[in-house]
């Protein structure tokens, strides 16, 4: 069995102050950040304001379990949140469902996820030789309320003006004939492409030194993991404004 199809959201956020963050992996201080900014910036903005995370919560960083777990508690008063799926947590269900092998899995960077669990990922392979084993003991180890989270995630939240995804879309084809693996994993098709997008695209996944900032696209993947620099964008009455950690 593959894949359940993972919810596509619409909202229109005309008279919402909205904010999106970038890649986290990992850095939960970072992401405490983030939402103190936030809150400060928010402070003098009319009504309640969303916050859009853009996936990839999780690996290469050193908290990937502390993030999904305040991720999963209530956002902050006066906001409402919205988590999307990136390519990193859907590689860890991969793993857990049997489709992505250990070693495959660990070079995304899933070693310090491990890590950030209590579970160590060089001892573990010595006390269970058995592929078969490892597997079966991180499936029931890795806490099945953070892996339920992860499965609920939406791929999408589209707007009349905005579309909010992890990666980036197909140029070629309509919003509602994207892939969901496009949405998670594209990148030159999409970031090399001449041809108009259909409204501003929202993005993260392809890490660079700083933002990407294009008249219909956006890449807020400032290698938060490395860099110690997250990014945050606020849209708040057809203005984009831009600050980070």
């Amino acid at each position: 069995m593959g894949r359940q199809p993972r919810p596509r959201l619409t909202l229109d956020i005309a008279e919402i102050p909205t904010y999106a963050i970038g890649d986290i992996h990992g850095r939960y201080d970072l992401l405490l950040k983030a939402e103190e900014a936030i809150l400060r910036d928010g402070a003098r903005l009319p009504g309640q304001k969303l916050i859009v995370m853009l996936g990839d919560y999780i690996d290469r960083g050193p908290e990937s379990a502390q993030v999904i777990e305040h991720l999963m508690e209530p956002p902050p008063d006066g906001f409402d949140r919205i988590c999307l799926a990136g390519n990193h947590e859907i590689a860890m269900l991969d793993y857990i469902d049997g489709w992505l092998s250990y070693d495959d899995w660990m070079r995304m960077g899933s070693a310090e996820l491990l890590k950030s669990y209590g579970l160590d990922p060089e001892h573990l392979p010595l006390v269970f030789p058995s592929g078969v084993q490892l597997d079966a003991f991180l499936r029931q180890s890795l806490p099945h309320t953070h892996i339920d989270f992860m499965r609920a995630l939406p791929i999408m939240l589209d707007t009349p003006s905005v579309v909010f995804v992890h990666a980036g879309i197909d140029p070629m084809l309509p919003l509602s004939a994207q892939t969901e693996e496009d949405l998670v994993l594209i990148r030159h098709r999409f970031l090399e492409s001449r041809v108009p997008l259909p409204k501003l695209v929202v993005h993260g996944h392809t890490p660079g030194d700083e933002p990407d900032i294009r008249p219909r696209r956006l890449n807020l993947d400032t290698r938060a993991f490395r860099s110690g620099r997250l990014t945050v964008a606020r849209f708040w009455q057809g203005q984009v404004h831009l600050f980070s950690t």
